[in-house]
């Protein structure tokens, strides 16, 4: 049994929607497909509703165009025959959304618990119509099986109540199952919640782990993972094989490829993941295993995470590494807050220093500081000091820590072009190391890294599984 996911550009068009027809009713095996909303609609239901709450009338208007968007793909992809049965589904849904921004634009408001149900309607809208378009597909509602729970005032999902759940739901007769990623509900309130923006691909994720699926397939509208993003470095190519630890950690350093949080159920339950192309379907694309290969290439990718924030700790605390370490990972982590990398005191000053999002700059100096509040009144911290406008700078392969050379090559290579290093660290892991840059020079930067890697020419392995 395969589990495919289809984002949004997959299901984006007309024509997207076929190749996603062909590709499903082309398996002989028995599948489970998610799908995310038509693609970019869940920035326009935001938008829309934004716009009812500050009053602009012409919400209104984008609520018709989101209306006539979608009867223009049941017109397009749905059987004449079974055109009225969707309707019938479907007008309710799109009749209950405007209620909703009739609503907001009267309250002149936008709780967040009214903005999940808004941005709900795409995948519930989506599935239905997919679940109508593949022959011989049964449609299964994700809002019945997937349950959150709260969390440091997050969503995130209650996995043994879903697993059981996701068991029961499918357990079912059904040859194609068709359902929305993302949505889910509260556990104990029953309200609509969605798993945040990439929740298909972590949707897709419990269920082929809940199912034990021979392996998760996420296709997208790119040829699998590539060492680098070809629009700001058009030599990068395809890596055919990657291990979960490689892929979870160019995700987590800006590649857009999958979702971070997709890659845990199916790691623990050691399922191969495959990224494939919509609009390619031949292209071998990449897989993802839980082991390297002697075939692999040892540096899989070089990403970056713009807009970062590197906030410096002064003073004598700051040279007692363990502890310093354990307070402000476990302090941040209650918060929300992720730290992208940690740069240890040396021997000619005591200063710790980690990097953050700057949308998060603010938030984890005011944790650190209510953290660390003793030590800043007796003085054993001196200054807390953030600097903005940073990016931070990726390079990842397995194993990438035990050769040291790798790390002074590439600091070197950035040195020589003029590019600051403000920080490096090796990370937790063993497959990344990391540099803060100013965020001026990232896109240079990653071409230097590239070419450092790879040359100008495309080198790819070649095997598939």
């Amino acid at each position: 049994m395969k589990v495919l996911k289809f984002g949004g550009t997959s299901v984006g068009t007309s024509e997207s929607l076929g190749n996603v027809k062909k590709i499903v009713e082309g398996l002989k095996d028995r599948c489970v497909v998610i799908v995310s909303a038509l693609g970019g609609l869940t920035d326009k239901l935001i938008a829309t509703a934004k716009m009812a709450a500050e009053g602009n009338g012409s919400y209104k208007d984008e609520m018709q165009s989101i209306r006539l968007r979608h009867y223009n793909i049941v017109n397009d992809v749905i059987a004449e025959d079974k055109k009225g049965e969707v309707l019938e589904i479907i007008n309710p849904l799109l009749d209950e959304l405007e209620r909703n921004y009739d609503g907001i634009a009267l309250l002149g408001d936008l709780p967040g618990r009214t903005l999940d149900v808004v941005v709900s309607f795409g995948e519930r809208i989506s599935s239905v119509i997919v679940s109508r378009m593949i022959d011989g597909a049964r449609h299964f509602n994700s809002l019945d099986y997937v349950k959150t729970e709260k969390w440091f005032n997050k969503n995130i999902a209650d996995t043994e109540l879903t697993n059981t759940l996701i068991k029961d739901t499918f357990s079912e007769d059904y040859e194609i199952a068709v359902a929305g990623g993302f949505i889910s509900t509260d556990r104990d309130t029953g309200e609509i919640t969605n798993l945040g923006r990439g929740g298909s691909d972590y949707t897709a994720a419990l269920i082929a782990a809940a199912l034990d699926a021979e392996v998760l397939q996420i296709w997208t509208d790119v040829d699998g993972f590539m060492t680098a993003d070809p629009r700001i470095i058009p030599e990068a190519f395809v890596v055919v094989h990657m291990t979960f630890i490689e892929s979870m950690e160019l995700c987590s350093f800006g590649a857009k490829v999958i979702y971070p949080p997709t890659i845990y159920p199916v790691f623990h339950k050691n399922i191969p993941i495959r990224i494939l192309n919509t609009f390619n379907p031949e292209a071998p694309g990449t897989w993802i295993t839980d082991s390297a290969k002697v075939t692999d290439i040892p540096v899989k990718g070089i990403s970056a995470v713009r807009q970062t924030s590197l906030v410096e700790i002064y003073g004598e605390c700051a040279s007692n590494v363990p502890e310093i370490n354990s307070r402000t990972f476990n302090a941040l982590a209650k918060n929300g807050i992720n730290v992208y990398l940690v740069r240890q005191p040396d021997d000619e000053k005591a200063v710790f220093a980690f990097a953050v999002g700057t949308p998060d700059l603010e938030r984890a100096l005011k944790v650190v500081e209510e953290e660390f509040a003793p030590e800043i009144l007796s003085g054993d911290i001196t200054e807390t000091l953030a600097i903005p406008d940073l990016a931070t700078l990726a390079v990842v392969g397995d194993n990438i820590r035990s050769d040291t050379r790798i790390k002074a090559r590439l600091f070197n290579t950035l040195q020589r072009d003029g590019i600051d290093v403000l920080a490096s660290s090796t990370g937790s892991s063993q497959t990344t190391i990391s540099f803060v840059i100013p965020e001026q020079d990232v896109t240079r930067a990653l071409r230097l890294a590239h070419s450092s890697f790879f040359g100008g020419t495309g080198i790819s392995d070649s095997e598939t599984l």
